[in-house]
């Protein structure tokens, strides 16, 4: 699903507040009460918000959006975080990128690096990155997950034990206040967990509202990475067990992240 600029500004307000109200919208959006009830429907189609009578509220709980939906949630802040990563990797490394639409972003913004080796289950990754004349994409062989071109399994796992490379970006889908890492797919986190295991250096990839959802499956504890790149940590406590733990914590929302970056390694 493509978002209008309206919708995404909808998505946006819900992910802050929680809820949206048909009638403040129109408001809002000066547009009327129909307008606005077609753009909820939309979005709960898409799976992007959860309808309720005379609204719609963000998702929080388990339930896993659609790929689509969730590559339109917090565009701007995953660009940004893309960039940030991209920018510790120097040309000439090799690295691991793992399933994830922030890991995406990350492959994007390494199209310009020199000499890299990727190795990936990411088929968007791989599909991105194969066309640049300085980077070699190496795929993992498994089952291909219909929902985002994830490609997950024993088989990924097997694959991925056989490098031992500079660099690892890896995604998840929630963070935990305790620290813990947590995906939605048993099978997607073994192949995480491998690639933590076989990198010099983890950089963990998370937008800001991973702090607001839950999942069922533990990929790692935070302690288990070198740099965590966020827009924004708002979670005292996490921004403790970086501290603890000597991660590395960049928020890209503050000016000049690199410069303000709290690095304790």
């Amino acid at each position: 699903m493509h978002l209008t600029d309206r919708q995404a500004r909808i998505v946006e307000v819900a992910r802050m507040t929680g809820r949206v109200l048909v009638e403040d919208l129109a408001t809002q959006f000066s547009v009327t009460p129909q307008t606005i009830r077609k753009d909820l429907n939309d979005l709960c189609e898409a799976d992007v918000l959860n309808r309720i009578h005379g609204g719609a509220t963000f998702p929080r709980s388990i339930e896993n959006m659609r790929y689509e939906a969730r590559r339109q949630i917090a565009a701007v802040e995953k660009q940004a975080i893309g960039e940030a990563a991209a920018a510790l990797i120097p040309d000439g490394a090799s690295l691991f990128i793992n399933i994830g639409t922030t890991t995406e972003a990350v492959g994007e913004a390494l199209a310009a690096h020199k000499d890299l080796m990727v190795i990936t289950n990411n088929i968007n990754v791989a599909n991105r990155l194969r066309v640049v004349d300085d980077i070699e994409v190496v795929i993992a062989g498994g089952v291909v997950r219909q929902s985002d071109g994830g490609i997950v399994g024993e088989a990924a796992v097997d694959f991925i034990r056989q490098f031992k490379v500079d660099y690892a970006v890896i995604g998840a889908s929630a963070i935990d206040h305790d620290g813990a890492l947590l995906d939605y797919d048993f099978r997607e986190v073994k192949v995480a967990q491998a690639i933590i295991a076989n990198a010099r250096h983890v950089i963990l990839v998370a937008d800001s509202t991973k702090f607001e959802r839950t999942a069922p499956v533990r990929i790692a504890q935070i302690s288990q990475v070198h740099t965590f790149i966020t827009d924004a940590c708002q979670s005292e406590l996490i921004r403790d067990l970086c501290h603890q733990t000597n991660v590395a914590l960049i928020e890209t929302a503050t000016a000049d992240a690199a410069t303000h970056a709290s690095s304790f390694v």
